[in-house]
This record gives C-alpha cells, structure tokens and sequence, in this order.
C-alpha cells in the first residue's frame, strides 16, 4: 500500500483537484486498493468545506466528481502516515519542510516534479478567471500521469 497526500494552502482549489484526478487515473489502472490518497491545506481556514465550487464545475467537465471531498488542515501525523507528501507550490513545500521531523522517511517535494518540471509550481486559481481553474487541470494531469508510473513501478518490485 501507498499513500498519497496533496497539499495547497486552504484545501479547496488544486490538492483536492489532484486528489480527484489521482483517483479516477487509479480507478482506471485498478490500482485504487493498492494506493490511498488525500489532501489537506497548510491552512485551516476552510476546513471541513467543500472544495469552491468553481474547482468542482472544473472538474465536473472533465467528468471528475469532488463533491465528497471536505477540506483538512496539514496534520503532523500526516508525516509518519504518507509516503509521498507533494506541495502545490513553494511556500506550501517551505512550510511543510519547516515541520516535518527530522527523521522523516517520505518524499516531500513539488508535485509538479513528476511531470517533469522541478521548481514549476501549480498557481492558485482562487482570485483569477475560469481559465485557470482549467489551467490547474491541466498541470495537474500530467502531474498525475507522472506520479502514477512512479508508484506503478515501485509496486511492481514489491512482490
């Protein structure tokens, strides 16, 4: 089993959205059994919301159904409890290095890194215009597609 965490700043524009799109690429693969997947904010501003509504119309075009999904402020039992915790941008990863604990064994890096871009952080939507909602999705799949050959190919060397 892997577990997956995304993380943004008030849980309800890109890590639920990564977290919806993670999952239906899993349920496509029949992987959903072997991987967990989560998301939570750096804040907890919104916590126990729905991620904003402009995030679940976004999704919804693309056939992907947020609307179970509830925000949760970044836990410190999160850091014992996932193996990959991935930032949506920089200040959400400084952050989080800041209280990770030193003997921390997880990956904790840029989700956009498994798509091939390293520093590229997925920019918050939240004041901008409906294009970026739709921006957010595209860098979140190729994130995703990414992510998912990553644990495809750990899972294949674990008998």
């Amino acid at each position: 089993m892997r577990r997956v965490l995304f993380v943004c700043l008030g849980n309800i524009c890109r890590s639920p959205t990564a977290e919806g799109v993670f999952r239906r690429l899993l349920d496509e693969r029949g992987l959903a059994h072997r991987v967990e997947v989560d998301s939570c904010g750096i804040a907890g501003w919104h916590e126990g919301k729905a991620p904003d509504p402009r995030t679940r119309e976004a999704a919804a075009r693309r056939g992907i159904d947020l609307s179970t999904l509830r925000a949760r402020q970044l836990d410190d039992a999160d850091f014992d409890a996932f193996d990959y915790l991935l930032a949506m941008d920089h200040d959400n990863l400084a952050a989080m290095r800041a209280r990770a604990p030193a003997t921390l064994d997880a990956h904790l890096g840029l989700f956009l890194a498994f798509a091939g871009m390293p520093d590229r952080a997925v920019p918050d939507p939240y004041y901008g215009g409906e294009q970026g909602f739709e921006e957010v999705l595209d860098l979140v799949e190729q994130g995703a597609r990414g992510l998912l050959a990553e644990i495809e190919a750990r899972l294949e060397r674990r008998p």
